[in-house]
Formats: structure tokens, C-alpha cells, sequence
């Protein structure tokens, strides 16, 4: 399998340089050259593997198609390692919960750190470790978070060897908790910097920084964010599971609905769909911030600046420059490089928008690639989550309402529907706690978790100040 650019940089690329290298030297993001196709055979032999060998066997199924330069033997290896009972708390991994008629929570929450970020993460550490052990190099790791990425993939990278972790977030913004499960790691290799903006800012420095080539080189910069495909890639697994619980036979469709900011969630199940996973529809769920949601209805995609970027109470979606969304546009107007270099590159610097409006194209994000969307805000969840507890006895995080809230806008009789859980709701108690009156259950492990000591920088957002830093901690 070889790896493309979404900007048209011609080279061709195997897996496992891409992994270690994040964006293409174009700016652009890694695609497969082609998505495999799966067929009912695949389908049915896939869905025995998860019933009876689990989650790590379907994962090595998936992953085997997109990666053949890791030898298979080592490839299972990894796979095995990752999704373990120990580390997932549950054989399933992503077990699904039935809320009522047609509606379904597929539980992605169970990892070490409590969001659907450590499913990708926990893998991404491994690889890493296993590559730059083949290599005997070492990797320094530039991410950006709005919440839930930079606690995963530190709790993935911490005591790894050869790997150093620089996750930008911005100062402020996520909830207590998220703050703490980051700002408390003490790992020499891990180094948190919270950047004066918001995560948009946190995004660009490091977009920036991975296109300085001669400095990504010299310092060996990879990354962590949904930008990385090898994160994706390893997303794509649980639409695949979620459908094998929901469904008996392959003639069954079922739909999605993903809490979706940065669109790299969503853009896993478009890649399943796409690989031939039968997916009715997939539903981006956002918040206020909702220029995923103004473009699947209008077809203008703007973005918006930090000032005009809402500070919400699911705030790992306040997200207005939504990085993976280059992926499905590059898919959406027929994988023309160039043409997506002019939308995504200059473009949209100078513009903050495009219109594909009226473009043919528009009507297929619908038609042929089943996308729709819809918008959730703040009394909306509060009225999700107290309508969960109420109803089903359920307590759900403030992104999964979101989800939850638009799933029943989109759901169709006949057709599962799947609302892809993003968090447990500790991790946002004040909005928990504002609903329902009472505090979420709290795992034991993270009692106390905010008081512990901190160990944090604050940075103005400039790529040239993180730069200066990564220096000075490499030397």
C-alpha cells in the first residue's frame, strides 16, 4: 500500500515513513492510494474474528490492509499488546449499549484516559516505539489539543523510549480535570505548554512547525493529531465493531452519529463506509462552533478566528479550522490534488472560506457519501444528559449529548443507529453537575487527580516561540 498527498506532491510513500512524518512535505495530509474493498466474505469472516478472538483480531484484519511494511507476525504482535482487557477494562473493548428503539451508545471511553482518543493513541505509542527501535532513532512529538488528544497520547507516550511528547493547548480552555490529567504527568519526556488562544492557534503553530522542513527534519518532528493517518487508520477498526454488535447478517445497514470538531472521527467512518462497511448515513454532531454543520447544509466551508471561536461546555469540540475535513474534500472533488492545494492551501488563508455551493460535488456529500449534520448548544445537552438519567439511568458526557441529541434529528426506522461516545463524564463535572444536581462517579484512580502538583509552561501562540523551546529541550 502506498500513500498519497491531498496537495498532489507526487512522491509515493509506505506506511511506515508516513507514520513518523505526520503532514507531507506539501502541507497536505496522507491518504491511501486507493481504499481495499471489502467484500460479504471479508465482512463475515471479520465478524467471526471479533466474536470469538475480539477486538485485537479485527484490528490486525483491518490494519493488515493498510500496512504491509511491518511483517505480519510483529504487526499482531502490536495489536495484541494494545487492546487488552487490562488496558480496556471490557473483552469488547467498545461494547454497545442499547439506549432504546434504534438508538445505540458504542462505548469508546474505557481506556486509560477515559475518551475515544486512547483507541487510536494506545497503538500510535506502540508503533512508534516499535519503529524507532527498527530505526534506532528517536521522535519528538509536536500535538495540539483542545482536550482529550494531548492526556491520550501522553498517557501513551510517557516512559517510551526514544519518544519526547510537546503538546500545545490552549491556556484556559479545557475543563479541570483534562487539565489535570495532563498538567500532572512528571515524565521527563512529556512537556505540556499551554499557548495564549484557543486550540485553533495551538493547531496553526503546529501545522506551522511541521511545514518548516529543514527544522522538522533536524529535530525529527512527528505528530500525534488526527493529522497522523496511522491515528485514523486505527479509528476506522471500531465502526467495524460497532456494526458487527449491531447487526446479525450483512445485508443489515446502520447509520453513525460523531460528536465531530476536527473531523477526524467522522473521517474514520468515511474511510469503513468507503472500504465498503454498509453505512446508511454518517451525522456530524457539533456544538457552537458549527462550521462542519454550515457546510453540510450550504456548502460553504468558513472558518472562523479565535475571537469569533465559542468557549462551550463540550469544549473539545471548540474547533473552527476542522484539519481532517482536507481528507474527504480530496475525496469529495474527485482526489484533484492541485485543486484541493488551491482550496485548502492559499486559498483559505487568504479568503477564511470556500464555496462548493455549486459545485456537482456538493449534492454528492449527501447522496453518494451519506454525510449529514446537525447542531447541538448548551441547553440542549443539559436537556440530553437529564433526559439519559431520567429515562435510562444513564450519565452521559457533555459531546456524547451532543450526539445523542442530533442522532434522534437523523435516526430512521429500520436503520441502527450508532452515537460514537467520546468521553466519560467526569471529565466535564460542572456540566454533570449543572443538569443533574449530583457529581458523575469518578474511577478511583484519578481521586484527587486535580490537586496534585503541575507541571506546565505558558507560551504566546507563535510558532517561533515552540520552535525556540523544542530546541532548547532537545540540547
Amino acid at each position: 500500500m502506498n500513500y498519497l498527498s491531498t496537495r498532489g506532491e507526487p512522491t509515493r510513500r509506505r506506511f511506515c515513513e508516513i507514520l513518523l512524518e505526520g503532514l507531507a512535505p506539501d502541507g497536505g495530509l496522507y491518504l491511501p492510494e486507493h481504499y481495499p474493498q471489502v467484500d460479504d466474505a471479508t465482512l463475515t469472516r471479520w465478524r467471526t474474528a471479533y466474536q470469538t478472538q475480539g477486538y485485537a483480531a479485527l484490528a490486525f484484519e483491518v490494519l493488515s490492509l493498510y500496512i504491509d511494511d511491518i511483517p505480519a507476525a510483529d504487526l499482531k504482535q502490536i495489536c495484541d499488546k494494545t487492546y487488552t482487557e487490562a488496558v480496556f477494562g471490557t473483552r469488547k473493548i467498545v461494547p454497545l449499549k442499547k439506549v432504546e428503539d434504534g438508538l445505540y451508545l458504542e462505548a469508546l471511553s474505557n481506556g486509560p484516559t477515559l475518551a475515544f482518543k486512547d483507541m487510536a493513541m494506545q497503538l500510535l505509542g506502540n508503533l512508534f516505539e516499535y519503529e524507532l527501535a527498527r530505526r534506532g532513532e528517536e521522535l519528538n512529538i509536536l500535538g495540539a489539543t483542545s482536550g482529550d488528544t494531548g492526556s491520550a497520547a501522553e498517557y501513551a507516550m510517557r516512559g517510551k523510549k526514544g519518544v519526547r511528547v510537546f503538546m500545545t493547548s490552549p491556556f484556559g480552555r479545557m475543563s479541570p480535570f483534562q487539565q489535570a490529567q495532563m498538567f500532572s504527568l512528571m515524565d521527563e519526556n512529556i512537556h505540556n505548554i499551554a499557548v495564549d488562544g484557543v486550540f485553533d492557534d495551538c493547531q496553526d503553530m503546529v501545522k506551522a512547525v511541521s511545514n518548516d522542513l529543514d527544522f522538522k527534519r533536524q529535530y525529527k518532528i512527528g505528530t500525534v493529531n488526527s493529522i497522523n493517518w496511522a491515528r485514523l487508520m486505527a479509528q476506522v477498526v471500531y465502526y467495524f465493531a460497532g456494526y458487527f454488535q449491531a447487526t446479525t447478517t450483512n445485508a443489515e445497514k446502520v447509520s453513525f452519529t460523531v460528536p465531530s470538531g476536527n473531523f477526524g472521527n467522522i473521517c474514520a467512518g468515511h474511510v469503513a463506509r468507503m472500504m465498503g462497511l454498509p453505512v446508511d448515513k454518517l451525522v456530524a454532531a457539533t456544538n457552537e462552533n458549527d462550521v462542519l454543520d454550515e457546510f453540510f447544509r450550504t456548502g460553504v466551508y468558513r472558518v472562523r478566528g479565535s475571537a469569533d471561536t465559542h468557549e462551550t461546555s463540550s469544549p473539545s469540540m471548540d474547533i473552527s479550522k476542522a484539519s481532517n475535513f482536507e481528507r474527504f474534500i480530496f475525496d469529495l472533488i474527485g482526489r484533484d490534488g492541485p485543486r484541493t492545494q488551491a482550496l485548502f492551501g492559499a486559498g483559505l488563508a487568504k479568503e477564511g472560506r470556500f464555496d462548493l455551493s455549486g459545485d456537482p460535488a456538493f449534492a454528492e456529500a449527501a447522496t453518494r457519501y451519506g454525510f449529514e449534520s446537525g447542531k447541538s448548544v448548551h441547553a440542549d445537552r443539559l436537556t440530553t444528559i437529564k433526559d439519559a438519567f431520567e429515562r435510562f439511568g444513564l450519565i452521559i458526557d457533555t459531546h456524547t449529548a451532543d450526539g445523542v441529541k442530533v442522532a434522534r434529528e437523523h435516526q430512521q426506522g429500520g436503520v441502527p443507529m450508532i452515537v460514537l461516545e467520546t468521553a466519560l463524564p467526569i471529565k466535564f463535572a460542572a456540566t454533570i453537575v449543572e443538569a443533574l444536581g449530583r457529581q458523575p462517579d469518578r474511577p478511583p484512580q484519578f481521586e484527587g487527580i486535580e490537586d496534585l502538583p503541575k507541571r506546565v509552561i505558558r507560551m504566546v501562540a507563535d510558532a517561533g516561540a515552540i520552535k525556540a523551546y523544542i530546541t532548547q529541550s532537545c540540547t
